[in-house]
């Protein structure tokens, strides 16, 4: 009997374990949907607010590191809706900037504290004919595809947005598609700030735009094998063309100075085993 209980206790205990983890990530997963809702409508302020106000969150976005909570509000209160909204926080007449949330990956570390999550994003954008006479830039339509690697931290039992790595791939006007997308589609941050008041606190070498098809590491290893990608292996050559003289792999590097939560101590997570040999990979 005495052992029949301690089986009965263990099973409680680890069923207990496997539905807080499933709970947590779906946690991770609704408040990134809902960062897509508030985006979709252009609440920047709600948006801002998700973030941690921990001193070493972030976005990259577009070759560019926004770093802080203030340079997260130049980003998103500055950049974003100073140009789509005229400075409100809102929706404006005319403006879709819709974006579609989905084949979410996520990854809560043993704690409960921290996770990742990769997730890719399809944004429909553009405005109606209607208002083409007074919208900056007129009218235009445009389709665009983008992949998240973020990272999140719990701060006072809620999770908050805490690194988010955004790289908006491709982009496509309906009328030519992706096939005929000019260079730079969406033009590289060149200042910083204060230099530019809405400028990131960093210019990172890192750009992808396509045609260019790099992969982004895998926060988390491979399901069978449980080895991380290759570097390598996520570059892409030209057709036929050498390696050596394709673009270096995109990485997951954090910023000078920081380090991921209890990195040294727990070992045994899935991304402090992954993510320390993507990061570390250079080129010669």
């Amino acid at each position: 009997m005495e052992q029949e209980f301690a089986e009965l206790k263990a099973q409680v205990q680890a069923l207990s374990k496997q539905l807080n983890r499933v709970s947590e990530e779906a946690e991770v997963r609704k408040i990134h949907h809902k960062y897509g809702y508030y985006l979709d409508k252009c609440l920047y302020n709600e948006v801002v607010d998700m973030f941690s106000n921990h001193p070493d969150a972030y976005v990259e976005f577009l070759g560019s590191r926004y770093r802080g909570k203030a340079g997260i509000k130049r980003l998103y209160q500055g950049r974003f809706q100073q140009t789509f909204v005229n400075g409100r926080n809102g929706p404006v007449h005319g403006f879709l900037l819709d974006h579609i949330m989905m084949q979410d990956i996520i990854d809560v570390d043993e704690t409960g504290t921290h996770a990742w999550c990769r997730m890719r994003a399809l944004m429909q954008a553009g405005t109606h004919q209607r208002i083409e006479e007074y919208f900056p830039g007129g009218h235009r339509q445009w389709w665009e595809g983008g992949l998240y690697e973020n990272e999140y931290i719990k701060e006072d039992g809620v999770w908050k947005l805490f690194r988010y790595r955004y790289f908006p791939f491709w982009h496509a006007q309906f009328e030519s598609g992706w096939s005929h997308t000019k260079p730079n589609y969406v033009p590289w941050a060149t200042k910083t700030f204060p230099e530019d008041p809405i400028g990131p606190d960093e210019i990172i070498e890192q750009r992808a735009l396509w045609p260019d098809t790099r992969a982004v590491p895998f926060h988390y290893p491979h399901p069978v094998t449980g080895k991380a990608i290759n570097p390598d292996d996520l570059r892409a050559p030209v057709w036929a063309g050498s390696l050596e003289e394709s673009e270096a792999p995109l990485t997951l590097t954090l910023p000078e100075g920081q380090s991921r939560p209890g990195a040294t101590v727990r070992e045994s997570t899935v991304a402090d085993k992954v993510l320390p040999e993507l990061v570390q990979h250079k080129v010669e």
